[in-house]
Formats: structure tokens, sequence, C-alpha cells
């Protein structure tokens, strides 16, 4: 069978990757073409289109970039008509992955959604889009369920978080190893710095993450590579003798990390389940930030804190996150009780999560769904 999948983002790519091997073990013969990246295309996916080509972040930048976003659906729908899929799995990204849905709906295709727009964070109406264009939803975080479906009377498949699998495959890396070939200092414990993966949020977060590593000289800060962006992109931060840098190694930094400054998003999440206690940083342009607090409707930020429903780790979100909130936030989960509540409640989390086997649950429906579909037709002649 024939699939096509869109994913727009780092972390679409990842769980994307791990989808298309769940489809070749489920589907020998399946045909797969892709938007997503590297390891999109390393699992097997013919790639038609590069996350890096579609990043924007932010309302303003969104509106920046307008025509290169045009450009992108209308390639999108011809391409997909060149494929003929026999299904579309949507991952993630939803402000365009919602467009193409429409139109794929329309024109007969079968459309499939794995990891849910966030439409319980803002512009809940989306739901009816949802309703309309979508035949099946895979949802990967718990609160996901009952929002979707004794909310809005959507079925939807709870899956658990592909996380829990991508972080498991990971092979724990040895630490002196690790450190020399990064030209790491081999004694320091290591505070990571995750600062997003779009060249706008890496800009406004670095230097506000920095501006606390004179006052911790006995930690080496080092920074998280985004896959996304190129190693010359960090240079300019990279003058301080107390700073590391590792390029597209995130989950083998946080393997041996004692404490993070995260930039909001999947990473905080990343963060959480590799048990490094962390402080959550969010800064968006002023005119981003008065748009979004007007539509989002969360109490927190952090996937974390949402899932747990409580405060778990510290959100600095705008004129809060300032370089001494961040030196006080830090030095509390460095060592004391903040830091050991965190773990504890980390515990918890991952319990939530619903356990290994996100991808295979989603291959397998998605497969079963469409082969009843093709069969039914070959009934029907």
């Amino acid at each position: 069978m024939k699939y096509y999948i869109i994913a727009g983002e780092a972390s679409g790519d990842l769980h994307g990757s791990n989808l298309i091997k769940a489809l070749k073990v489920r589907d020998p013969e399946a045909v797969i073409r892709c938007w997503g990246g590297d390891l999109m295309q390393g699992a097997g996916g013919d790639l038609a289109k590069h996350y890096k080509e579609m990043a924007f972040m932010g309302f303003l930048e969104v509106l920046m970039n307008l025509g290169a976003i045009f450009r992108n659906i209308k390639f999108c729908k011809s391409d997909i008509q060149a494929f003929d899929p026999d299904v579309l799995i949507f991952i993630d990204y939803s402000g365009f992955n919602l467009r193409i849905a429409k139109w794929a709906k329309e024109m007969g295709y079968r459309t499939n959604y794995y990891i849910s727009p966030q439409i319980w964070a803002s512009r809940e109406k989306r739901i009816e889009k949802i309703k309309r264009d979508i035949d099946a939803m895979y949802v990967i975080l718990p609160f996901e369920k009952d929002f979707y479906e004794k909310k809005h009377h959507f079925p939807v498949h709870f899956v658990g978080h592909p996380l829990v699998d991508a972080l498991e495959a990971k092979q724990a890396v040895e630490s002196t190893k690790f450190r020399k070939e990064n030209h790491l200092d081999c004694e320091k414990p290591l505070v990571a710095l995750l600062p997003g993966s779009r060249k706008q949020e890496v800009k406004k977060m670095l230097n506000l993450m920095l501006s606390v590593i004179h006052d911790f000289p006995e930690y080496e800060f080092v920074i998280a590579g985004a896959p996304s962006l190129d190693r010359d992109f960090y240079t300019p931060f990279l003058d301080n003798p107390n700073v590391g840098f590792v390029l597209n190694k995130t989950y083998e930094l946080l393997g041996l990390s004692h404490a993070a400054l995260v930039t909001s998003g999947t990473a905080t999440l990343e963060t959480a389940l590799f048990k490094v206690p962390q402080v959550v940083c969010y800064r968006a342009n002023w005119v981003s930030y008065q748009i979004a607090k007007r539509i989002i409707t969360l109490k927190y930020i952090s996937l974390v804190n949402l899932i747990m429903d409580k405060e778990v780790v510290r959100e600095l979100i705008q004129s809060t996150l300032t370089t001494q909130n961040l030196r006080l936030e830090l030095a509390k989960i460095l060592e004391g009780p903040t830091r050991l509540d965190q773990l504890e409640a980390y515990e918890e989390l991952a319990k939530k999560l619903g356990g290994r086997g996100a991808s295979e649950k989603v291959a397998s429906s998605i497969v079963e769904q469409v082969q009843r579909a093709l069969d039914q037709v070959k009934t029907d002649k």
C-alpha cells in the first residue's frame, strides 16, 4: 500500500521515522512518500520536502513568510495527486496539516492524524474541522482522550507517547568517552541548555540562558545544537571556556546531565523522561506573545505541568524570564528539596504516559483500516 506522511518539525521527523519503521514491519510492501527530515528519509521514506524549509515560529514570523507557506501548500497538493496514496498521515504541525486535510478529504483521500493538534490549548473551534476532515485520530497525551471523546464526542485512539519508545531505544553513552569526543570537561557536572530548534527562538533564548554561567563556575553548561541548524550558527555563543556544545546529540547529553534549562515544547517532556531537573523558559517577540496570551487558555505551557495538572517544573515566561530569576531557579534544582520533588514527580509522569509501543499501535491500526477499505472496494466491484 502507499502512504503519504506529513511532518513539519524535528520532533515530527523523529516520530515519523519510527512510524515508517513500524509500517514497514506491518506492510513489507509499503511505499512511503513524506515531508519530514533526515530520520524519516533514513527509515525508508521518499522525501518530498525537508522540514528545514518549513520552520516558521510565531504569528509574526508566519505572516512574514506567507508566500513560502502558500507555495508549500500548492506543491504538497500536486505532489499528493501525483503519488496517489491509499492514506494520508498527518503528524502534528496543525497549521499546515489541517489545510491539507480539508483539501484531501474533499478529494476523497483517507485521512489519519497522529499526534493531535493542540486545540485543547487554543482555538478549540478547530474541532469542527477535525470532525469533518479526519477519519482517525491517534492521541499521545492521557488527557486528550477525555477532551475529544467526553467534551467533543469525537472518538480517538490513545496510543501512549512515542517518546517513551524513542528514549528507551537510545543506548546509554559512556560519560568519559562522550565528554572527550565532544571536548567537554571530564570532571564538572553538566547543565544542558536546550534553546529550541528554530533560529528565531534560539537567538532569543541562548543569550539569556548563558547569562547565568558566571554564577555557577563549578558546572559546565552545554548547548544542545538542533539538527535543523548548522554548527556555524552557534559559533557566536561559544566564546566562553565554560560553555560546551554538541550537535544533534541532545538525548546523549540529557543522559549525562545534572540539570537543564529548556525552551518550552516537546523538549520539556524529553528532559523529564531522562529524569533531569529543569527550568522551563519561554520568550516570544512582543506581538506574538500578545496574540498568544489572548487565545491560549492553559494554566501551564510545559507538557510536564500540563500532564501532571500541577506545577512540577518552574516556568519562566516572557517578563519573568530574567537573569536574576534564572539564577535563582537553577540554584534550586542543582541541589535541595525542589530537585528531589521534581525527580519524584517524574516517576509518576512516566506512568501516566501509557507505556511502550505507540508507533506499532498506530501502524497496526492504519494498515488494518486501509486494508479493510481496499477489500471493501474489491467486494463492491
